[in-house]
């Protein structure tokens, strides 16, 4: 396959759905899948740093055995399979929704075991703290623009109400993410 076609060279780019469109490359929709594109790379990085801090944490065996695995809402695992359902995402703005009805329920499941093991919020916090958090939050702010294109999509043409709802709930599991990932290393939120 070759990577450059120079059929884009116009600012116009070839869309698959139902049927096969021409788009400017400033229409709405490309500016969903870019975004979509955008947060899943910043997830692939996320996903790099997590498996550095797995690699870097004692074995099982080890005495001191507090941090020994990443827990399974913030390994690389569940990562891919957020990045998985972002692919979908794309095929469902383009033409069949491709989501399993429960990816919205396992990134809230996510959420409420990371918040039980944190001490409550009561003030702002700003994005920071550790490297692998800070990614955590840098994904945060990325879908949240994801989802806000989404939505202008969603105005004109059919977009699966469960695409917005994943992105809304996944933009609240990278931020308590970015806390938890902190959490465990004894790094405190900072308050604003």
């Amino acid at each position: 396959m070759k990577i450059y076609t120079k059929t884009g060279d116009k600012g116009t780019t070839q869309v698959y759905t139902s049927e096969v469109l021409r788009l400017d490359k400033n229409d709405a929709v490309l500016e969903c899948y870019g975004s979509i594109d955008e947060l899943n790379s910043h997830i692939g990085l996320l996903n790099s740093l997590l498996a550095d801090v797995q690699s870097e944490q004692p074995k099982p065996d080890s005495q001191d055995n507090v941090n020994t695995v990443l827990d399974e809402f913030v390994s690389p695992a569940f990562m891919f399979g957020i990045q998985q359902t972002l692919f979908s995402i794309g095929f469902a703005i383009s033409d069949k929704p491709q989501i399993e009805n429960n990816a919205t329920e396992a990134l809230e499941q996510a959420i409420d075991a990371m918040q039980s093991k944190l001490p409550p919020q009561t003030k702002f916090i700003l994005p920071g703290g550790t490297q692998v958090a800070s990614q955590a939050h840098i994904c945060r702010t990325v879908t949240r623009r994801a989802e806000r294109t989404i939505v202008t999509v969603s105005k004109q043409q059919n977009v699966p109400a469960i695409c917005i709802q994943y992105l809304n709930r996944l933009s609240d599991y990278f931020f308590v993410a970015a806390r938890y990932l902190n959490h465990r290393v004894n790094h405190a939120d900072i308050e604003v």
